[in-house]
């Protein structure tokens, strides 16, 4: 007798069967910038050993805030962003470009 056993998927597989979805890429394209910037301060983060208490700390700022901001949660604002970048050691570069034609 066999037994049809789910087939396991990875991670990233199941965000990409999400992102699949219209209603989920349109929400993801509207939060876009705010994810890649916490993915930047993360990386960054992690690249120098902290915790995120530690970034808190140099940051002016709360483990929690950390936390939330890292997982897209808020919407920062210039001065959140220098503080972070200046405690990171990073210089905070923002510009605007031609923006790239949508396809229907």
């Amino acid at each position: 007798m066999s037994q049809d056993v789910p087939q396991r998927t990875t991670l990233a597989d199941a965000r990409a069967a999400r992102m699949e979805r219209p209603e989920v890429a349109a929400a993801y394209e509207r939060t876009r910038l705010r994810h890649e910037l916490a993915e930047a301060v993360r990386a960054r983060r992690e690249e120098l050993g902290w915790s995120q208490r530690q970034l808190a700390e140099r940051a002016g700022m709360t483990q929690p805030g950390i936390a939330r901001f890292e997982a897209g949660g808020t919407t920062p604002t210039l001065p959140l962003l220098e503080r972070l970048a200046a405690a990171l050691g990073l210089s905070l570069t923002v510009s605007l470009t031609p923006a790239e034609p949508r396809t229907a």
